[in-house]
C-alpha cells in the first residue's frame, strides 16, 4: 500500500493545545483582575472544558454554546464573577496567539512534506484555529486545513471526510491516512469513512474501547517508519 495523503489532527498531534489553553486561561483570568492560580484553577477548568467538548462531539451541544458553557460550569465552581460570554471572547483572543507546536512537529512536516499530500482536519473553533494553525510555522506545508465549526461537520462524522476529498479534488480511500490523538474522534472517524488509522498515543495510554486503530505510535518517529514502510 502506498499513501499519497495525510490526513492530521492539530490540537496534540502536532500542537500544543495544553501549553496554549494554560497561556490563555492564566491571561484571561488576570485580564478581568483576579488572581490566577495554576494548582487551583488549571485543572478545574479542563475538566469542565474536556467534558462539553465531549458533549460536543456527542451532538449534545453546539459549537456556540460549547464557548461559554465551558466557562459557566468552571466559574460555578470557582465561584468567579464574570460573565461566561464575556471572558470566552478574551479567552479566545489569547488562545488564537497560542500556535505553540508540540515539540519535533515541525521537524516532522519538514521532513515529510515533500513526499505526500498533507491536510489538516480539526474539530476547533473557527475563530481560533484559523489564526493558530494560519500563523503556525508548519501552515504552508498542508494543502488544505479543514475546520469543523466552518464546514458544518465535525471528527468522526464521515461528511466532514467527504467534504476534505472534494476540496482536495480527491476520490480514492485506499491512499489516505488519518494521524491523530483522539480515539473517539480521529480514529472512529476515520474508520467510519473507510480510510486507514493511526492513533498518536504518545503517553502510551491503554485502548479500553472498541475503536481499534491500524497502527499506534508512541512518537514521531515511529510515525515516520509506518508511513514511509507503506511507501
Amino acid at each position: 500500500m502506498k499513501y499519497n495523503i495525510i490526513i492530521f489532527d492539530a490540537d496534540m498531534t502536532l500542537f500544543d493545545f495544553e501549553k496554549a489553553e494554560k497561556y490563555a486561561l492564566e491571561n484571561s483570568i488576570s485580564y478581568f483582575n483576579y488572581e490566577y492560580s495554576e494548582k487551583e484553577h488549571l485543572s478545574m477548568y479542563k475538566t469542565h472544558n474536556k467534558a462539553v467538548w465531549n458533549e460536543f462531539e456527542d451532538g449534545k451541544i453546539s459549537a456556540q454554546d460549547l464557548k461559554s458553557e465551558r466557562f459557566r460550569r468552571f466559574f460555578k465552581e470557582t465561584k468567579i464573577k464574570i460573565d461566561p460570554s464575556e471572558f470566552s471572547f478574551k479567552y479566545m483572543d489569547f488562545l488564537k496567539e497560542s500556535s505553540f507546536l508540540l515539540k519535533g512537529a515541525k521537524e516532522l512536516i519538514e521532513e515529510i512534506h515533500s513526499d505526500f499530500r498533507l491536510v489538516i482536519i480539526t474539530n476547533g473553533l473557527s475563530k481560533v484555529q484559523n489564526v493558530r494553525i494560519r500563523n503556525s510555522e508548519i501552515a504552508n506545508y498542508f494543502e488544505d486545513i479543514i475546520i469543523s465549526e466552518e464546514v458544518g461537520f465535525k471528527k468522526p462524522d464521515s461528511e466532514i471526510f467527504k467534504l476534505t476529498l472534494d476540496r482536495i479534488n480527491h476520490t480514492e480511500k485506499e491512499d489516505l491516512i488519518i494521524i491523530g490523538d483522539s480515539l473517539k474522534s480521529d480514529i472512529k472517524g476515520g474508520l467510519n469513512f473507510g480510510i486507514d488509522t493511526l492513533w498518536y498515543n504518545p503517553n502510551n495510554n491503554k485502548n479500553n474501547t472498541e475503536i481499534k486503530p491500524k497502527y499506534e505510535a508512541h512518537d514521531f518517529s515511529e510515525i515516520k517508519k509506518i508511513i514511509y514502510k507503506q511507501k
